[in-house]
C-alpha cells in the first residue's frame, strides 16, 4: 500500500493571487486520468499537503483508483494506494502522526511521521468502525489530540481519544455529515445531500448545510503549506 515514490510535476494545482485573479501552476496531480478526482485535503505541521483523490465513479465493487499524495517544497509523492475513498487526512498536535482512512474500509489509519513529515514506518489502525457500521469521512484532530470525525450517514461528528477511545458525539440535524473544523472552540461541520430521495431532504430540511456547535474543544491553529 505505500508506495512513497516521486513523481514528476503533472498535477493541477495552482498558487490564485487574490488580488489580480492571475494563477501559476504549482504542481500537476493524476493530470493523466480523467476519471479521477481530488477529495480530501489538509497542510501538515511542517508545511505539506496531503491531498487524496478517488475515482469519478466509485462503490459497488468498483476497482480503487485513488491515492493519498503530499507535496512537501516541490516535491509530489504519492504515499499510499489504492484508495476507494480518501478521507479523514489529518494531524496530531505535535507533528509526529498523520491519520487517514479509505472510507469503504470503516478504518482510520495512523502513521508516524519523521521531522520532515513524511511517513516511517507501516500504518496501523488507529480506529476500527467496521463493528458499528460506520463510514469515517472528514476529520480534525484538536489541540488535545482528540479526533473529530465525521460519520457518514450518522448525523454527527464523534470524538474519539489519542488511544481510540470513544468520547462522545455532536449530532446535527442532516444525514451525511461530511468534514468537521474549528474556529477557535466553535467546531463547523459541513454536510451533503449526496444519496437522500425527495423523502429524506423534507425530513432534513438543512442537510447540505455547515452547521456549528459553541464550546466544544480547543482547535489546532491551521498550518501553512511552505511552496
Amino acid at each position: 500500500m505505500n508506495s512513497s515514490s516521486p513523481l514528476k510535476p503533472g498535477f493541477t494545482a495552482y498558487r490564485f493571487n487574490l488580488e489580480t485573479g492571475a494563477k501559476t501552476l504549482v504542481v500537476a496531480l493524476e493530470a493523466d486520468l480523467p476519471d479521477t478526482r481530488s477529495n480530501d485535503g489538509r497542510a501538515d505541521p511542517q508545511g505539506g499537503f496531503w491531498i487524496g483523490t478517488l475515482g469519478k465513479q466509485h462503490g459497488g465493487g468498483l476497482p480503487a483508483k485513488g491515492a493519498i499524495y503530499r507535496f512537501y517544497r516541490g516535491e509530489l509523492r504519492k504515499l499510499y494506494s489504492p484508495i476507494a475513498i480518501s478521507n479523514a487526512i489529518s494531524f496530531g498536535p505535535d507533528g509526529k502522526t498523520a491519520c487517514f482512512t479509505d472510507t469503504e474500509t470503516q478504518k482510520v489509519l495512523r502513521v508516524a511521521l519523521d521531522s520532515q513529515g513524511w511517513p516511517k514506518g507501516e500504518p496501523e489502525v488507529y480506529l476500527d468502525l467496521t463493528a458499528q457500521g460506520l463510514n469515517p469521512d472528514g476529520a480534525v484532530i484538536d489541540a488535545a489530540g482528540v479526533m473529530w470525525l465525521a460519520e457518514w450517514g450518522a448525523a454527527r461528528v464523534a470524538a474519539y481519544a489519542p488511544d481510540g477511545r470513544f468520547l462522545r458525539a455532536i449530532g446535527f440535524d442532516a444525514p451525511h455529515t461530511s468534514c468537521p473544523a474549528f474556529g477557535g472552540d466553535t467546531l463547523y461541520c459541513t454536510s451533503a445531500l449526496q444519496d437522500m430521495d425527495a423523502a429524506a431532504k423534507a425530513a432534513h430540511p438543512d442537510a447540505g448545510k455547515t452547521f456549528m456547535a459553541r464550546g466544544i474543544a480547543t482547535g489546532q491553529p491551521e498550518h501553512q503549506v511552505i511552496l
